[in-house]
This record gives C-alpha cells, sequence and structure tokens, in this order.
C-alpha cells in the first residue's frame, strides 16, 4: 500500500467532527463554575463579562495561530509536535509532559469535579461524590478505546444535543430576567492583578480552541479542514459563553452567585423554579461529560506520538485504530487526580501552566515565520495577531505569578519536572 493510500485510510475524521471536538473540549467545567469565583474576586457583573469577552478575543487569536502551525504541520501531537519543529525537540517534549498533566489530566479531573458539583444533590444514599467523576471518566475511556469511529459518532451526536439544549436556555433565560436587581458596583475598585488572575481562570474556560490539532493526523484534508475547524468552534463557543454568562450574572443578586461552583443551577432556579434548576443541571451533566470524553480522545494523541518519537514507553504507541495504552493511562491518572484535589485550585493551576505553553508554542510560530517567511508561513494579522495573544498571555501569567504564586510555582515545577526525564529518555532513543 503506498502513502498517500496509507494516509487516506488512517484520515477518517471530517471537518464537522473536528469542529465537534473543539466545541466539545472548550464547553467544560469552566463555564458553569468561573463566573462565581470571579464574581467573589471582582465584586461586580460588568468586569466579570469584560473578562469574558477578552477571553474569547484571545482565544480566537489562539486558534488563528495555531491553524497556521497546523496547515505547515498537518500531524497528530499538538504542542509537542510544533514546538519540536519550531524550537527544540526537549521545549516539545516539555509540551507533550504538560499536556500530561495540566494539559489534560488536570482539566479531565476538573470537568469531572464541576459534573460533582452539579450531580451530587441529586443522587441520594451515602455515595461519594467521586464515584460519579470516576464513572463519567472510565465511561469516556472505554467509549474511545474500543473504536474510532463509533466513538466519534457518539461524540458529534452528544455536542450537537448540547448546542441546541445550550442556546436553547440561553434564548428562554434572556426572556425571563428580572427586570431590576440590586445595583452592580460596576468597574470602581476592581484592581488589575485581579483581573489578570480572572482572566488566567477564563482562559482554561476558553482551553481547548486548539483541540483539533492533537487529532490532526486523523483529519481528512488538514491544511484546509483544521484551521476551518478551529475557527469556527472556537466563534461557536465565544458567542455561546457571552449568552450563557449574561444570564447567569443577571438572573440573581451578586450576593447569591458570588463564590459559588454550581452557578447555573443558582441562576436556573432563580429564572424558572425547581423544574428549570433540574433541567439545566442534566444540560450541564451533559455538557461536562462531552467534554471528558473529548479529553480522553484527544490527549493520548499526544502520547502515541511522544512514543513513536522515541520519548515516552513504547507502550504508549498507537494500537491499529486508537492508542489504547495511552487512553487506559490517561483515564487512570485523571481519575486519581479527582480524588487528590479541588476544584477552584485546579484552575488556577491548568490557566497558568496551559497559559504559558500556548504562548510559547506562539513564539515558534514567529520564530518559523521569520525564519521560512510568509509564502511559507501565511499568518492571518501578521504580527498583530500572535503578538496580541503572546503579550496579554504572558502578562496574564505574570499577574497570576505575583498573586498566586503558590499555584503558579506548581505550574512552573511541573514543566522544570520534564528536564531530566528528557535528558533520560533522549540518551536512550534510538538515532534516526
Amino acid at each position: 500500500m503506498s502513502s498517500a493510500e496509507q494516509s487516506k485510510r488512517t484520515r477518517t475524521i471530517g471537518m464537522p467532527s473536528a469542529a465537534a471536538l473543539v466545541v466539545a473540549n472548550m464547553i467544560g467545567a469552566g463555564v458553569f463554575t468561573t463566573s462565581g469565583f470571579s464574581l467573589a474576586d471582582l465584586g461586580a457583573r460588568e468586569p466579570v463579562l469584560l473578562a469574558w469577552l477578552v477571553g474569547g478575543v484571545l482565544a480566537l487569536f489562539g486558534a488563528l495561530s495555531y491553524a497556521a502551525l497546523a496547515t505547515r504541520f498537518p500531524e497528530s501531537g499538538g504542542e509537542y509536535l510544533f514546538l519540536s519543529r519550531t524550537i527544540h525537540p526537549m521545549a516539545g517534549f516539555l509540551a507533550g509532559w504538560v499536556s500530561l498533566l495540566a494539559g489534560f489530566t488536570a482539566p479531565i479531573a476538573a470537568a469531572a469535579l464541576g459534573l460533582q458539583a452539579y450531580l451530587a444533590g441529586s443522587v441520594e444514599g451515602n455515595l461519594r461524590p467521586e464515584w460519579l467523576g470516576t464513572a463519567a471518566i472510565a465511561l469516556a475511556g472505554i467509549m474511545h478505546g474500543l473504536r474510532l469511529r463509533e466513538g466519534v459518532w457518539v461524540q458529534n451526536f452528544a455536542v450537537a444535543l448540547k448546542l441546541v439544549l445550550i442556546f436553547g436556555f440561553i434564548g428562554f433565560g434572556a426572556t425571563m430576567l428580572p427586570d431590576s436587581l440590586p445595583e452592580s458596583s460596576g468597574f470602581s475598585g476592581v484592581r488589575l492583578d485581579a483581573f489578570a488572575v480572572t482572566l488566567v481562570w477564563i482562559s482554561f474556560a476558553y482551553s481547548g480552541w486548539n483541540a483539533a490539532v492533537y487529532l490532526a493526523g486523523e483529519v481528512r484534508d488538514p491544511e484546509r479542514n483544521l484551521p476551518r475547524s478551529l475557527v469556527m468552534g472556537t466563534l461557536t463557543v465565544v458567542v455561546l459563553y457571552l449568552g450563557l454568562n449574561t444570564v447567569f450574572l443577571y438572573a440573581a443578586p451578586v450576593s447569591a452567585l458570588a463564590g459559588k461552583a454550581n452557578i447555573g443551577a443558582i441562576a436556573a432556579e432563580a429564572l424558572g423554579g425547581v423544574g428549570l434548576r433540574r433541567a439545566v443541571t442534566g444540560i450541564v451533566a451533559l455538557a461536562l461529560f462531552t467534554s471528558i470524553s473529548s479529553m480522553v480522545m484527544a490527549g493520548p494523541r499526544v502520547y502515541a506520538k511522544m512514543a513513536e518519537d522515541g520519548l515516552f514507553p513504547r507502550l504508549f504507541r498507537s494500537d491499529g485504530e486508537v492508542p489504547r495504552a495511552a487512553i487506559a493511562a490517561q483515564t487512570l491518572a485523571a481519575i486519581a487526580v479527582l480524588w487528590t484535589t479541588t476544584l477552584a485550585s485546579l484552575f488556577s493551576y491548568i490557566g497558568f501552566t496551559l497559559g504559558i505553553s500556548a504562548a510559547t508554542t506562539v513564539i515558534g510560530l514567529i520564530r518559523l515565520r521569520i525564519r521560512e517567511g510568509a509564502e511559507a508561513v501565511p499568518i492571518p494579522g501578521y504580527p498583530f495577531i500572535p503578538v496580541v495573544f503572546v503579550v496579554s498571555t504572558l502578562g496574564a501569567a505574570g499577574f497570576m505569578v505575583a498573586r498566586q504564586p503558590a499555584q503558579a510555582g506548581l505550574g512552573l515545577l511541573t514543566a522544570l519536572a520534564g528536564i531530566p526525564i528528557y535528558l533520560l529518555l533522549s540518551r536512550r532513543r534510538p538515532q534516526s
């Protein structure tokens, strides 16, 4: 079989499925929980909504930048592949190492914790809520560990249903918003460092705009379909997030929402009573499960690519249609984190760590553009879009270092811990 025929057989994911993966990966625990924590920090609705708008613009800038990289390198692997090609193999390995811990394992656990926060009150008996999240992660692992095509079908159907239900809630909720609420303090007294940290949290809620690049080697016509899936998926989620958070924030007084993880359920009950709260709880549960599912599907492709390059144990290479060993390892790691951490602590850690990784990747894109020229590496809005993304992301991360040094230090430690592992594995790797 020729290499072209082999590539055609392995590229089975179309543009709609790739865009659905982006949407599923983005709509997770963050949008249904972050605004409650942000209200407690900023004290008013207006700066929280502004942070969601700014975060959406940065996510779109990131998607446009990654689209350029995906067009240049249409293979699976995400940041690991991009940084290995644009900066140095060790930079790529560290990005893959970060993906293992902060890029997928921690976000999967965060989505499962969010699922628990919404469903815990609906489960009777003495069952610990951690078992709800464990069951969701295990089900996603089984679904994607069996066959690719069936897992994609289930994922696409669930994402389509999720979008219909969420946009339906936004439309209904907008008509039910109260005519008056206690006045919000607006932007008065909002500190820049607090806004920057909120932006880091919100960047976690938007994380996933790059999801399709992790399966780029399985996408048909990647030079055309990958950029479209990244941009279309991201734009859809930005519109949805702004509408959803407007309904959440104006459904009830700030005092009823601030600091609450289940802000969506509280807002729904304020608008339509217990019945609407139960309906929204079901929508959130579906959204969080599809988020878990999409990350269990995407993350192991990074580890499989690293294994193929000799920088991860050979066990994790793709086994025919799906990388089963990598999926099993991802599932077990996420369940372990689920049982040992809290939701709020994960937001800061994930947002900071993934922000640094994404900014470094876009720096690699700029370096590639300088090295190969505009014709080989066309970038929309160059240099404005990639430079604004890098400066804004690193700036918010810098504020977080000053305000929450423990979580930022843990993120940096995660990346640095990969250096000795890379040096050890690179010495053992067969030279090609």
